[in-house]
């Protein structure tokens, strides 16, 4: 029998998901951040301007476990300007976004207006009150089409301007720390 590994980790922002980038720019990847052993993969992605939880494992079925449309994936994001109640409830019943060239129309989820979450500043100034207020806003998916969260918000009027997941399932990022990674014993038992 194998004996699989499991991670989580705080993904910083400015790091790609993957351990392997073979285009010229030079990128930051989480290899960077522990030595995991070999076959290690990140389940799903968070875009590189993306932070918060991520979930690594060297167990491929554990992959497809975690990025099926049962398990949640919560996100706070900080959006350009005071999001309306109209705005979140029509986060709440899908909105249509461009995906691979076509509209899409998002799955009814979770979205709610929240207070400012108690995380670090960000290592890339986002911007400053001079640019007008922003707000945040907890999205809870179970699905996961490419920059969904972005697009979603963009779509009612309040374009993201950081994100952050942070839970995957009961899996909570809670006071990891920015670039933390912590070895857990197995994912399936606490999502």
């Amino acid at each position: 029998m194998i004996n699989h590994r499991h991670f989580l980790i705080h993904k910083p922002f400015g790091y790609l998901s993957q351990f392997i980038y073979e285009l010229k720019r030079t990128k930051k990847l989480l290899g960077e951040l522990h030595d995991f052993p070999a076959g290690t993969m990140a389940i799903g992605r968070l875009d590189e301007d993306s932070e918060g939880l991520l979930l690594l494992t060297t167990d491929g079925m554990m992959s497809e476990v975690v990025r099926s449309k049962k398990v949640e994936k919560e996100y706070y994001a900080q959006v350009d300007g005071i999001i309306t109640q109209e705005a979140v409830e029509q986060l709440q019943k899908g909105v249509l976004i461009g995906f691979k060239g076509t509209k899409y129309k998002t799955k009814p989820c979770q979205a709610t207006r929240i207070e400012v979450p108690n995380f670090p500043a960000r290592s890339q100034k986002i911007r400053d009150e001079r640019h007008g207020p922003t707000s945040w806003v907890s999205i809870t998916l179970t699905e996961g089409k490419f920059r969904q969260v972005r697009k979603m918000t963009s779509a009612v009027g309040f374009p993201t301007l950081r994100l952050i997941r942070v839970r995957v399932g009961n899996i909570q990022l809670a006071d990891l720390n920015v670039g933390c990674v912590k070895e857990i014993n197995a994912i399936l038992e606490i999502l």
